[in-house]
């Protein structure tokens, strides 16, 4: 499967508005927030979000990309999990054998169907096992969220050009360094 599947998409946009490398946040405002999730169909028409609604999506987003670190060997912080966790539990979902087995629930105030959409795909990726396809880079000034295509599910980086290529030259001048400061340790002792 060379292309994500929709559910993979959807989330690797959510963790994507938050660009650490441009310094950029999609989400930084409760009316930028209301305007992506039109952009990307979770809602019908712009809504006034307000800040504690919009603090539950940061939260979310927050622990989602915390979790897609542990796919390149990058301890989560406990404390935005944690966070995000608390937003799931808040959220009133609906189960059913007609329906689609588990939706946002009927009484869901508007401005936070969006926010159960998100929480369903994301379990939905777990259940399915393509959350592991789903990672953040693990170059600390980038941690851009990307679909591993490697046949072998062991890419680490978004980029090996550039990310991969700053993460090996830091490796390599750190080893070549450390002789050096070897040697400067040795003849100030003498």
């Amino acid at each position: 499967m060379l292309e994500p599947p929709p559910t993979a998409q959807l989330i690797e946009a959510f963790a994507n508005s938050l660009n650490l490398e441009y310094g950029t946040d999609a989400l930084d405002t409760p009316g930028r927030l209301a305007d992506w999730l039109l952009a990307h169909g979770l809602l019908e028409h712009h809504l006034h979000l307000d800040p504690e609604v919009h603090a539950q999506y940061l939260a979310l987003r927050g622990g989602i990309r915390e979790e897609l670190g542990v796919n390149v060997g990058v301890s989560p912080a406990v404390d935005a999990v944690e966070a995000a966790d608390a937003v799931l539990r808040a959220l009133p979902l609906h189960a059913s054998i007609q329906d689609a087995p588990l939706s946002p629930s009927p009484g869901l105030p508007q401005s936070q169907q969006p926010l159960a959409t998100l929480a369903l795909t994301w379990t939905q990726l777990r259940l399915t096992g393509d959350a592991l396809r789903l990672k953040r880079c693990a170059e600390h000034t980038c941690e851009l969220v990307f679909w591993d295509l490697s046949k072998n599910h062991s890419r680490r980086w978004c980029s090996m050009r550039v990310c991969g290529n700053r993460v090996k030259s830091r490796a390599y001048a750190a080893r070549k360094a450390a002789p050096e400061e070897m040697t400067r340790s040795a003849d100030r002792s003498r």
